[in-house]
């Protein structure tokens, strides 16, 4: 999400992922018999664990009876709740099913859903989402578990006309309800709906391997998370000669290590630039222009150092509100790793100064011809990764960076690449593209990757990790075959606020390297709410997100996450396109595309985990959001408890 709505995402259309957590239950007509549903009391399964799966029905009136209303197969009792007819007399339920999805009418949602015609799986979805919504929780997770039992290969299609696969989601939307809510006293044994052959967004070839699992009464306690002892475990594989080192354990886990320590990448995507610039307008280079920015020529880079925190939002600079800066606000948070997209004009000295006095490290990035830029494209032909001119271009581009900043301590990484496997090319006078071709070429594309990562560990002498920043796990497999030289499997990825579904298994099985989420995050924007309630659903979205990404840590899960990147530090006012249809110097509130946020669409301009307030005293003041304050509490434990396994 570097540049603007263009830059394509990985999206599930509508799929607005949010417990809302507002006492808005309203009363069903039928609610069922059984809060947790015996399936086996009512058919048979078969086949579990393969792609021949099925449940068959042996007692339907019995089912109907224990679900309730709206969950399959009870289709009919919805016409009879006297509610749903009231609501239909009164033309409430009049227009598309896709009116009833972000609104705040959870119950209108429920029975437009319930009674419509679709996808079975796509509406038992939308139904269970109204059920989650109003505070409904059980009666939800019964809807979604109906997903997985009975219609487990359903699909959809995202905004971006790629595959939705609705049962792996309905599994992690009940896994990640019952552990946000305890208080339920239910878990989710065993589940998984794993598919095979996805990532090329077809559905021809697709395999389903699938096991509904059982929902049960407990708590976490009681069916606690089997913990790896990794110091009976002997390395198998290491990458690295200098300060950091990448190991892969005989269970085929990871873990990053600095200095001998485990290191959790704790990263953020930091660009505050100052409000009414724009690279549209020639005014901005979004990688650099905050190294450099002394807007009040005092000799003291602004962001960094002279931010200060508008406690009481009134937009001003209060006596009492001191400078402090982001670097020690962002220390202060338990950032460790800045997310630096593109080499080119930076200052070194600065970056100098947040390593030694801030603990940070970078992300050393070069964009490998997104953009067009460092292939000497033209904008709207975009790069092309078969011509030989461009290549040499690139690789040049690459060997600039490495040259340039293989002898700093404070290189964790390098990173190649930001979303390329999106790239188009643009129409001049119609669409302006992404300067890049690598979505129509994934094979040359990834093919190239590889070539400038195997240049990269040439030129490196500490063999610091590569990593490929992908668009979610869009060409995982070719990716896998084309690109063996890549040591992290990097993705920008936003599906939703219970975090990122099959993404840590499937990459664990197509392509066996450890995975960083290279963006991750919401817009603190909904076009319903007030901004405290859009804020706390900003937040509620990051933690769920940071607590998945923890979930996979070597030792637990998969093993396979090193950490994430939250997108982003502050609102930055340029990205909802150029002038003069949108202006740098106003914070527009206009969606760019369908995403799973707030309200089912991203908001680019409210991407910032604090915000610029009005915009007056930009690039210096900062608003705290909450989700601030719900990583400082998430990462409180880093600082607190010592790593346990070491390298040397």
């Amino acid at each position: 999400m570097f540049l603007r709505c263009w830059t394509l995402i990985l999206v599930l259309l509508f799929s607005g992922c949010f417990s809302y957590c507002l006492s808005s239950t309203f009363e069903l007509y039928d609610k069922g018999s059984e809060d947790i549903v015996d399936y086996e009391k009512y058919g048979t399964f078969v086949d579990v664990g393969k792609n021949t799966y099925a449940y068959k029905m042996a007692d339907p009136a019995g089912l109907k009876k224990a679900v309730g209303e709206g969950i399959f197969p009870n289709v009919q009792s919805v016409l009879q709740d006297p509610k749903y007819k009231e609501a239909k007399a009164e033309g409430k339920l009049e227009g598309t099913q896709w009116d009833y999805v972000n609104t705040d009418n959870f119950q209108l949602n429920f029975y437009k859903w319930a009674t419509i015609q679709d996808d079975p799986g796509v509406k038992l979805y939308y139904t269970a989402l109204a059920l989650e919504r109003s505070g409904d929780l059980l009666r939800a997770i019964k809807a979604y578990y109906a997903i997985a039992v009975h219609f487990p290969r359903s699909s959809g299609v995202t905004y971006w006309g790629t595959v939705w696969y609705i049962g792996p989601v309905a599994i992690n939307k009940i896994r990640y309800l019952c552990r946000e809510h305890p208080e339920l006293g239910i878990l989710l044994e065993k589940a998984s709906i794993y598919v095979l052959n996805s990532f090329d967004a077809s559905r021809g070839n697709d395999i389903f391997i699938i096991n509904p699992g059982k929902i049960v009464r407990g708590s976490p306690q009681e069916f606690p998370e089997p913990k790896v002892d990794f110091s009976k475990l002997k390395i198998v594989k290491l990458t690295g000669t200098g300060r950091v080192k990448l190991a892969q354990w005989p269970n085929k886990q990871w873990t990053l290590f600095v200095d001998g320590e485990p290191y959790i990448i704790r990263g953020m995507a930091y660009s505050p630039n100052k409000v009414g610039l724009s690279p549209d307008t020639g005014t901005l280079n979004p990688s650099k222009d905050w190294m450099w920015a002394d807007n009040n020529k005092n000799g003291i880079i602004d962001g960094a150092y002279e931010a200060f925190v508008d406690k009481n939002r009134n937009n001003l600079r209060d006596k009492t509100e001191k400078t402090v800066g982001d670097f020690k606000l962002m220390k202060k948070m338990g950032v460790n790793t800045l997310r630096l997209y593109h080499h080119g004009g930076f200052n070194n000295e600065l970056l100098m100064n947040g390593y030694k006095n801030y603990g940070f490290m970078y992300l050393m990035g070069d964009f490998l011809g997104m953009y067009a830029t460092g292939s000497g494209a033209e904008w709207y032909s975009g790069t092309d990764y078969t011509d030989p001119q461009q290549q040499e271009n690139m690789l040049d581009s690459v060997k600039k960076m490495v040259e340039k900043y293989k002898d700093q301590p404070y290189i964790l990484m390098w990173v190649l690449g930001n979303e390329n496997n999106y790239g188009i090319p643009g129409i001049p006078g119609k669409t302006p593209g992404s300067g890049c071709r690598a979505k129509q070429q994934p094979d040359a594309y990834y093919e190239f990757v590889n070539k400038a990562a195997a240049l990269i560990k040439s030129l490196d002498p500490e063999k610091r990790p590569v990593a490929v920043s992908n668009g979610d796990l869009l060409y995982l497999d070719i990716c896998a075959q084309k690109a063996p030289e890549v040591d992290v499997f990097g993705c920008n990825s936003y599906r939703g606020e219970q975090g990122f579904g099959n993404l840590f298994w499937d990459v664990k099985n197509a392509f066996d390297r450890p995975v960083l989420i290279t963006e991750y995050g919401c817009s603190a924007f909904h076009k319903l709410w007030n901004r405290k309630r859009a804020e706390e659903g900003q937040a509620d979205y990051h933690r769920g997100n940071w607590i998945d990404i923890e979930s996979n840590f070597s030792g637990s899960g998969e093993g396979n996450a090193l950490g994430g990147v939250i997108f982003e530090w502050i609102d930055e006012w340029w990205k909802a396109g150029p002038p003069p249809k949108f202006l740098p110097d106003v914070q527009d509130k206009v969606p760019q595309f369908g995403a799973p946020f707030l309200d089912g669409w991203s908001y680019e301009e409210f991407m910032g985990i604090t915000s610029q307030g009005k915009g007056k005293l930009s690039p210096f003041l900062r608003q705290l959001r909450p989700a601030y304050f719900t990583y400082m509490k998430l990462w409180e434990k880093y600082r607190q408890t010592p790593p346990k396994s070491k390298t040397k």
